[in-house]
């Protein structure tokens, strides 16, 4: 995720669009989008800042801490669907994010070693 934009530079736009130039004009001076810059006025005229927001969490929920856990769970349960894998972790879970973690730890859920040989037959003409 890129860095949010300075505050020096948010309070110059907000300022250069309050003085009577267009939205299009200063956001194409200044190098940011539209919709930064009325999201940036809208927050000013909420709150009477334009901060950037902090302290968020990016990505989805993440449920799985303890990596060494998991990697045991994962072993001892690694017969079972994903589904039912997330039913037995102790907090609640998605499959999908059971999935992702065993992915993130590097651990198969292919069933065959090798491909199944080829099952068509060739006909032969019986006469």
């Amino acid at each position: 995720m890129p860095a949010p934009y300075s505050q020096d530079l948010r309070e110059k736009a907000i300022k250069a669009v309050e003085s009577g130039r267009l939205v299009s004009e200063v956001s194409h001076s200044f190098g940011i989008s539209r919709s930064s810059l009325s999201t940036w006025r809208k927050r000013f005229r909420e709150r009477g800042d334009y901060q950037a927001i902090t302290n968020y969490q990016t990505g989805h929920s993440h449920k799985v801490t303890d990596w060494q856990a998991f990697k045991v769970f994962a072993e001892a349960h690694g017969d079972k669907t994903q589904a039912e894998m997330a039913q037995l972790w102790p907090d609640e879970i998605d499959g999908d994010t059971i999935g992702k973690g065993l992915k993130r730890i590097g651990f198969t859920r292919k069933k065959r070693l090798t491909p199944t040989a080829n099952a068509t037959k060739t006909n032969v003409n019986r006469s």
